[in-house]
């Protein structure tokens, strides 16, 4: 079967998944992976205005056991975990963040380290006030390139519901 020349192709942006499309139980692994280096550390760690030796000075952070090197910053692993499931799950269909809990670092994260996450669908419910829109409570978790769990955070969400029509 050929197509008319005229033909349209059918379009396809990119989004989240809305509210409807949500599984609890349902685990999504988010890829690729982010490798992080130095100068992303540095930078995120300088605009947020952290200090912190152990991200700033190769000097004092080699000489200070149990790592005896740089640590990234957590708050950078926590930004990039969320961010590596935003194109999966709620580009274009989160409404916002309600809020975050049970953040964990079991293990530093440190320069030349890969980054993978995954997330879990925990709960998700209507929203009672707000028609159109529901919570989704997501479990993410990143792992490290030896499949080491270097950080948790438990995250709920607003979510639209399907565009009537879509």
């Amino acid at each position: 079967m050929s197509e008319s020349v005229d033909a349209k192709p059918r379009r396809i942006v990119q989004r989240g998944l809305w509210f409807e499309e949500f599984e609890t139980g349902a685990v999504y692994e988010h890829r690729p992976g982010r490798t992080v280096t130095e100068a992303d550390n540095v930078l995120f760690t300088t605009l947020t205005m952290n200090t912190q030796a152990l991200h700033l000075d190769a000097a004092f952070a080699d000489e200070l056991p149990p790592f005896n090197a740089r640590l990234v910053n957590s708050m950078f692993t926590l930004s990039t975990l969320v961010g590596l499931s935003v194109a999966q799950l709620t580009q274009g269909t989160i409404v916002g963040n309600l809020g975050f809990s049970e953040i964990a670092f079991p293990k530093p994260v440190f320069h030349g380290d890969t980054l993978y996450a995954e997330t879990e669908i925990v709960e998700k419910r209507e929203s009672r006030s707000r028609p159109g829109e529901g919570i989704v409570t997501f479990a993410h978790t990143g792992r490290n390139q030896h499949g080491d769990v270097v950080a948790t955070a438990v995250r709920k969400t607003m979510v639209r519901k399907r565009p009537e029509g879509q």
